[in-house]
């Protein structure tokens, strides 16, 4: 093998490990729970040797920490990085802007929501100002299908498309209620018409969710901007909450125009 060709497997080879040491974070925040770095080998479909290796690597360099019998989770390393984006990243502070707008002016519970993959997640909230809580893991990756952000976020696809794109069981809810799969694929083309989608939460039985898309110049909702409210609050306030979330979605959306 000359040079070149040795320097580009040895090119190739850490771009592996890169990327397989991002696969190995990226399980331990889907599962949400310390794994053995044999679970994680497994989740992934990795060489033991590779997993361990690289995950005492990452136990070195503060990425990993030890949790409990041998488990491994996400290290303090991982929160002082996201604290040093939050503190200076435009678009955090304009998120964070955008849902103080939104309890000020509603008082209920505002959320910013993205996908991961084909996954739904809330990337920040603020609690709005009456008793009333919701109670929401930042960060918990759910099924699109779940939610009134999923309506939105997949609204740039075909139905073949979205169909393509969701993953097997995304039909059906935690309870084992089945999701009618024509009724979600018209709620798509409505929000996609209305530039919103509000309905009764599927997930509890006394709250009612309201999402606009925050868009890029090509229309594509790069995020949502949420509210979260009890049901007799929201078909009172409807226009209203509607309102307010267009508002803000507008006003954020230029943090957004290259996304990802």
């Amino acid at each position: 093998m000359d040079k070149l060709a040795e320097d580009e497997a040895k090119t190739g080879a850490r771009s592996r490990g890169l990327d397989r040491a991002l696969d190995i974070l990226d399980a331990l925040a889907s599962a949400r729970r310390p794994l053995r770095a044999g679970e994680i080998a497994a989740l992934l479909g990795a060489p033991r040797s590779s997993v361990y290796e690289l995950t005492a690597l990452l136990l070195k360099r503060g990425f990993l920490e030890n949790a409990e019998d041998g488990r491994l989770f996400l290290g303090e390393k991982l929160y002082l990085l996201g604290s040093a984006y939050s503190a200076v990243s435009g678009r955090q502070v304009a998120v964070n802007g955008a849902l103080k707008r939104i309890v000020d002016e509603t008082g209920e519970t505002a959320q910013f929501c993205r996908l991961d993959g084909n996954r739904y997640y809330v990337g920040a909230q603020r609690e709005g100002s009456r008793p009333f809580r919701i109670s929401t893991d930042i960060g918990e990756r759910v099924p699109l299908t779940w939610t009134a952000s999923g309506r939105l976020l997949v609204d740039h696809l075909s139905r073949d498309e979205i169909l393509a794109f969701l993953a097997e069981g995304d039909f059906i809810l935690p309870n084992g209620v089945p999701i009618d799969a024509e009724r979600f694929l018209a709620e798509v083309e409505g929000a996609r018409a209305a530039n919103h989608f509000t309905f009764d939460s599927a997930l509890d039985s006394y709250t009612h969710c309201f999402a606009v898309p925050v868009r890029q110049p090509d229309g594509k909702a790069t995020a949502t901007l949420c509210i979260v409210a009890p049901r007799e609050d929201a078909r009172r306030n409807h226009a209203a909450y509607l309102d307010s979330l267009k508002g803000a979605a507008r006003a954020l959306a230029p943090h957004f125009a290259e996304s990802r």
